[in-house]
């Protein structure tokens, strides 16, 4: 009799806890909604670390802080970079940079300023970064619709940076012909 109304008890505190952490949620929820200029700052050291302690050198520019080239490590990921680079300014449009996405090595990382047009992700010749380039990006390339983007994306998030083009083979759906089609368009 005393055992179950101890496990009575427990179950009630559980519960309670879980209704303050949903409470607490909602508020910081609405918080957020209410104000549309706000936004949520995330400490780079919030996430547990991926890195495998490679150095990577990431040139930061645009809308933050300190404007230069910074390492990181392998692993990191976009906000990280920014972090180094002291933060985001006032002008800055975070909407438009994927905050969570993982660096590649040699990359340059614009924070564009708000209003400004968006850039392709891509390479000064014009070719598609396989390592950068978001699902819209992907989608504009000859025989790669959403899902065949989806899952470019998902092999890199789950292998890694392409260190090739060819790699591109190990993406499921993707086999030479296609390959042969896509060579020219795209760069690592």
């Amino acid at each position: 009799m005393a055992e179950a109304r101890r496990a009575r008890l427990r179950v009630r505190l559980g519960a309670a806890a879980v209704l303050v952490l949903v409470a607490l949620g909602g508020v910081v929820l609405a918080a957020v909604l209410t104000d549309p200029g706000s936004s949520i700052e995330v400490a780079p050291t919030a996430v547990a670390p991926v890195s495998s302690g490679a150095v990577l050198y990431i040139h930061v520019l645009g809308a933050v802080e300190r404007a230069g080239l910074y390492e990181v490590r392998e692993g990191d990921r976009v906000i990280d970079a920014i972090a180094a680079a002291g933060g985001f300014r006032d002008d800055a449009d975070q909407g438009q940079l994927n905050l969570a996405r993982r660096l590649v090595d040699g990359e340059q990382l614009v924070v564009p300023v708000q209003g400004a047009t968006p850039a392709a992700p891509g390479s000064a010749d014009g070719r598609i970064n396989l390592n950068t380039a978001d699902a819209a990006s992907l989608d504009t390339l000859p025989r790669v619709g959403p899902a065949m983007a989806a899952r470019i994306i998902a092999y890199r998030d789950t292998n890694g940076p392409f260190t090739s083009v060819d790699d591109l083979l190990g993406v499921t759906g993707i086999g030479e012909k296609t390959l042969e089609g896509l060579r020219d368009l795209v760069t690592v």
